[in-house]
């Protein structure tokens, strides 16, 4: 999704930041970080831009008010008018983080901040300003010419810990931004939400990703407590759903709930489900959109289709429901799986 292959970096700044609950401290540096060196720049591209995968953008908000009150929009429009304050307004966005640490479990770490000029992101060649923290590190060994081995730590530069990519774009409706979050159970909110304070765009993968999780928990958590229906029956209501996301371009809710559901109680279970679920979790209720391949791309490796019999047997199914059949044998006392096929390989 990102090209970071012609991306200049244009400034970095770093900061340490201790863990406020914890009484450590917050220390932060005079001026800008040396990068001209062109071995340096690459491995902060690496570092810095190779993590953002998916094309989930999100934009500025804050408690539901104007989102041109939120601290880290306000760093960063004055950062892309104003290119000569940046440092300054690094040392803005080092304070609003340790103020924002606030849980004794969070870690203290790095942060840096950076500002990027020609980074491609979705064939859109942009300015951005990016805010990375540094949480973990590796220990490492180096074998100096004279063979002496030297122990230390430092980064990964393949593992980014926390991210945030601000597009300069549509600064009017709160930027896109892009995040990485690898989540603590400790710290689950804190980056995006305690941090940040962004939300995603109303756009096809934050559509698509809704309506596919709102299918997968419907199936898992409702479906069973209303209807019989066994796991098989589960799992192929989770197939069919796939295979719609997958052969269709746009989305239709009725579409989907003739196709994919069938049933009319089902259909109007399903109803009842999605109105808590998509208010329960502040999602748009959108009956069309526009179906994003990466959203059902990232979705897929959730979408549970194996059949776990005791510890003896999985069952893989990946297609028609019809050739699988359950049923109880009297004389062992066990239930059973009878599985139709053409060809063994």
């Amino acid at each position: 999704m990102i090209d970071s292959e012609f991306a200049q970096i244009r400034e970095v700044s770093a900061h340490y930041i201790g863990n406020r609950a914890n009484g450590d401290s917050l220390r932060l540096s005079e001026a800008p970080i040396e990068v001209d060196d062109e071995r340096i720049q690459q491995l902060l591209r690496t570092y810095f831009l190779s993590n953002f995968g998916t094309p989930a953008f999100y934009t500025f908000t804050f408690s539901n008010e104007d989102f041109k009150l939120n601290p880290i929009y306000q760093f960063a429009s004055q950062i892309f008018k104003e290119p000569g304050s940046f440092h300054e307004n690094s040392v803005n966005l080092a304070k609003h983080l340790y103020e924002a640490t606030q849980h004794p479990n969070i870690k203290p770490g790095e942060l840096y901040i950076a500002y990027f000029q020609s980074v491609e992101v979705q064939n859109d060649n942009v300015e951005a300003i990016g805010i990375f923290k540094s949480e973990n590190k590796e220990n490492y060994l180096k074998l100096s010419h004279q063979f002496s081995l030297h122990a230390d730590e430092g980064i990964n530069v393949k593992k980014l810990d926390k991210g945030c990519l601000i597009l300069n774009r549509e600064e009017d409706e709160g930027y896109k931004v892009l995040i990485v979050d690898n989540i603590n159970k400790s710290d689950a909110h804190f980056w995006k939400h305690d941090f940040l304070n962004i939300k995603p765009r109303s756009d096809a993968f934050h559509h698509t990703q809704n309506f596919m999780q709102l299918t997968k928990q419907y199936v898992e958590d409702q479906l069973s407590e209303e209807f019989s229906v066994s796991k098989a029956d589960k799992i192929d209501l989770l197939n069919r759903s796939m295979e719609f996301f997958r052969s269709n371009e746009e989305f239709s809710k009725a579409d989907f709930e003739v196709n994919v559901l069938g049933n009319v109680d089902v259909i109007e279970s399903f109803r009842n489900f999605g109105n808590d679920f998509m208010a329960n979790n502040n999602f748009d209720v959108i009956d069309h959109f526009e179906i994003s391949a990466q959203a059902v791309k990232k979705q897929a490796r959730i979408f549970k289709t194996v059949l776990k019999l005791d510890k003896n047997f999985h069952i893989y199914i990946h297609g028609n429901r019809e050739l699988i059949e359950k049923g109880f044998d009297e004389v062992t006392g066990k239930h059973y799986y009878k599985l139709y096929f053409d060809n063994e390989s």
